[in-house]
C-alpha cells in the first residue's frame, strides 16, 4: 500500500493535478487596480474585470494599487510580497508609468532613462529567478485633447522605454498605450468621456459633487481596455488564448 501511495504522489499525473492552475499576477497602478464597490463606486481598473474574461484553470491575483510607481511599489514591500507567491509557470504583468513621471514626488518619481528602465529590468529578472514569466505593458493613455481636438501625449518617454526594455529582455509586450491611443482617437473628444470618470453631480452617493477625471477608468472604460488586453494576448501570449472565454 505504501509503495502505491508513493507512486501516486510522485507520478506525472499527480504533479499535473497539484499544479494545474496558472496564476497571472498584476503589478501596476490605479488603472489596473481593484476598487471598492461601496456606495456604487464607479471607478474600476481593467484588472478588476479581467477575471470575467477567463475560463477555469487560470486565475488573476491583482496586486495593483492606486498611486504606485515602479519605485514606490518596491519600496513599500509590495513587490517582495508578490515574489513570495510566484510559482514556476506563473505570469507577471507589469504596468507602470502614470506615477513614475511625477517629478515633484521623490517617493514615486523615476527618470525614464535610468531608474524607470532599471526598475523594469529588476521586475523581469526577479520574476525569471522564481521561474515566472514576465510580461511588460505600456501605460494606458490619459484623456487629454488640445484645442484642435487632437489627443495629447502625456506620457513622454515612458512608453518607449517599456517597448525598448521588452525588446532587449525578450519579454512579451502588451502595448496598451498604442491600443488606448487608437481607441480614444476613434471615440473622439466627447464620446471618449464615457471611458473615464465623467460623473454628473448626484449620480453616485460616493461622488455627490460629480467628477471629471481623465485618468481613471469608468466601468465601461475598464471593460473596453480589457478588450484591448485580450487582443494583445492573442498576439503576444498565444499560449494563454485557451483560457479566454469565447
Amino acid at each position: 500500500m505504501k509503495t502505491l501511495i508513493l507512486l501516486l504522489l510522485f507520478s506525472p499525473l499527480a504533479f499535473l493535478l497539484q499544479n494545474d492552475e496558472v496564476t497571472i499576477y498584476l503589478v501596476a497602478d490605479s488603472t489596473v487596480a481593484d476598487k471598492p464597490f461601496k456606495n456604487g463606486n464607479p471607478e474600476k481598473g481593467w484588472g478588476q474585470v479581467f477575471p470575467l474574461y477567463l475560463k477555469d484553470g487560470i486565475r488573476i491575483d491583482n496586486h495593483a494599487v492606486n498611486g504606485r510607481s515602479t519605485k514606490s511599489f518596491m519600496d513599500e514591500g509590495r513587490w517582495d510580497k508578490v515574489l513570495s507567491l510566484i510559482s514556476p509557470g506563473d505570469y507577471v504583468i507589469i504596468e507602470f508609468g502614470h506615477n513614475d513621471q511625477k517629478i515633484k514626488d521623490p517617493k514615486r518619481y523615476t527618470d525614464p532613462d535610468t531608474a524607470y528602465r532599471a526598475n523594469l529590468k529588476k521586475y523581469i529578472a526577479d520574476t525569471r529567478a522564481k521561474g515566472g514569466k514576465p510580461v511588460l505593458a505600456t501605460p494606458i493613455v490619459r484623456r487629454e485633447f488640445d484645442e484642435q481636438g487632437k489627443l495629447v501625449d502625456t506620457h513622454g518617454k515612458y512608453p518607449d522605454v517599456v517597448r525598448q526594455v521588452a525588446k532587449e529582455e525578450k519579454v512579451p509586450l502588451l502595448d496598451l498605450e498604442a491600443k488606448t491611443r487608437e481607441l480614444l482617437i476613434n471615440y473622439g473628444e466627447e464620446s471618449s468621456k464615457q471611458l473615464f470618470l465623467h460623473i454628473n453631480p448626484g449620480e453616485y452617493s460616493s461622488l455627490p459633487d460629480g467628477r471629471a477625471d481623465d485618468t481613471h477608468l469608468s466601468p465601461y472604460g475598464a471593460f473596453r481596455v480589457c478588450d484591448l488586453v485580450v487582443e494583445e494576448i492573442h498576439s503576444e501570449l498565444p499560449e494563454l488564448v485557451q483560457y479566454l472565454k469565447d
